[in-house]
Order: structure tokens, then sequence, then C-alpha cells
């Protein structure tokens, strides 16, 4: 079950003139995210998106955007009608207090248009921006997390990726931050796997350990190295394959398949292969 989103009261930061009309209805189905239980005076929601998983490329001020992914909620406000629009300034001003007020940080700020920031509770991150636009704030909060793999590739997909370039990647082996002990969930991955040996006999494999580049390249090494050996005491303790037939290797950061600019790029490049001896 999904952890609750961090409990933010933020109830009376926004502030702004009272206005003598009737709030329109908000867009079926929307509401307040809970992280801004408020919204700005004089606005309803016209739109509102959900997904479980997703990602959101929040502005920095550089050239390069901060991917963030996990459940991404969209909502869009538009001012009602006869209302007096905010200035962009007061609309920033408010998210960012809002942001501030439970220990969260402003990562970019542009008065002019938009703000994003951060809160780090309780092991748990979120993101969120808000964007104003004619008429319009656009907010988008992401609670940072893990897609839980549903897809796995089974022993036939590995044989043909090994046969065709000699090495695959294995979707689906998970570990902690900074830890080389292989999650429960990674069952599935480690099966097909199994599967895949005891199809072809002779088959002999180096199961390689990638990490991305965060850290010291010592402790990268270290790390992939220690994961590739978890992998294969798995495969040897939990599904009978010989020990003969497994060479564990660490390769560190030293042969990513993406940027490690982006935290896109850096979940790909942490990644078990599996390399044909």
């Amino acid at each position: 079950m999904r952890k609750p989103l961090i409990s933010v009261a933020l109830l009376g930061l926004f502030i702004s003139p009272a206005l003598a009309i009737a709030q329109q209805p908000d867009a079926k189905g929307c509401k307040d995210h809970p992280l801004f239980p408020t919204r700005m005076k004089g606005y309803h929601i016209s739109l509102c998106e959900v997904k479980d998983f997703d990602m959101f490329a929040f502005e920095t001020g550089k050239r390069e955007k901060n991917v963030v992914e996990g459940r991404k909620t969209r909502l869009t406000y538009r001012v009602d009608t006869g209302a007096q629009e905010p200035s962009a300034l007061a609309i920033v001003r408010n998210y960012e207090n809002a942001i501030k007020s439970v220990g969260g940080t402003i990562v970019f700020s542009d008065p002019t248009r938009w703000m994003n920031g951060k809160i780090v509770k309780d092991g748990r991150e979120v993101w969120a921006q808000a964007e104003r636009g004619n008429s319009t704030i656009w907010l988008t909060i992401v609670e940072k997390q893990g897609m839980t793999q549903e897809i796995v590739a089974d022993a036939a997909t590995f044989g043909k990726g090994l046969e065709a370039v000699g090495h695959v990647a294995v979707e689906g082996i998970y570990f902690d931050t900074a830890k080389s002990d292989v999650k429960p969930e990674s069952k599935p991955a480690l099966q097909e796997v199994a599967k895949l040996l005891a199809s072809q006999p002779a088959l002999k494999l180096l199961v390689v350990g990638h990490t991305d580049s965060v850290g010291s390249f010592e402790a990268n090494m270290k790390l992939s190295q220690a994961r590739a050996e978890a992998v294969v005491q798995a495969l040897v303790k939990e599904y009978g394959v010989a020990a003969a037939r497994l060479r564990p290797q660490g390769a560190g950061p030293i042969a990513p398949v993406a940027t490690n600019r982006t935290e896109e790029g850096r979940a790909r490049n942490r990644r078990v292969e599996l390399v044909e001896q």
C-alpha cells in the first residue's frame, strides 16, 4: 500500500483580496492536492490529471532541467469570471512561502512566471512547480518514487539478446540506494535468469553490476561488485544454479547507457547485465 502523502497544513497561507463573486465549480472529479489544501482566491480547477507513475522536468534556470519520476498530479486553475487576477509575483511568493513554511526548499524561482521547490520529510521527497499563465495557474506535483516493474523479460528474450549481441540487461532486479542486498521483488527476474541457464546447460555468464556516477568512483566500483556478487549468490542458493557457471563483475559507472546528468539517465545506468562468457 502506498504511504500517505506528507501531511501539510497550509490553511491561511494564500492571501488575496476578497472578491464579491461566486466561486465557479471545479471540474468534475477535481480537487486540491493535499500538499496545498487551499488555493489563491478567485480560482477554480478547470482540469486535473493524476498518474501513478510519470515524470516531469522541473525548471532549474540552467540548461539541464531536473527530471523527477513518481506519482504526478497536474492541476489547472483558472480565474473565475469577473475575478481580479493576482500578479505573477503574488502567485510565486504565495507558493514559495507555502513550501518554506513546512521546511521545504525553493529550487528555482522566476517572479515573472514560475517557481518550484521540494519537501523532504520522513525519507520521502515531493517536488512542486507552480506556473502562472494568462488567467491560469498550472500546478504540478510529483511524489518521487521508483516504478513498480510489471513487465519482466522472459528467459527466451534473454537468450535472444545474448545470441545477438553477447549481453543483455535484466530489468526488475532491485536494490536499496547504496546497498547490495537483492530485494524480494526481484524474484520474477531471477526466476527467468534461472530458466535461461536451465534451458542452456553449457551456458556460462558474467553477471555485471552497473551504477550511475553519483558518489566516488571507488565507492561505485565496490558497490557494483557487491551487487553482482549478491545476484550470483541468489541464483546459486535460491535457484540451484551451479556456481561455476556464474562470475560476478562490477563495472561501476564506466559503461553508461544514458547521460548521468539527469535522474532519468542515472536510473537507466543503474542496472544488472548478463554477458556470455
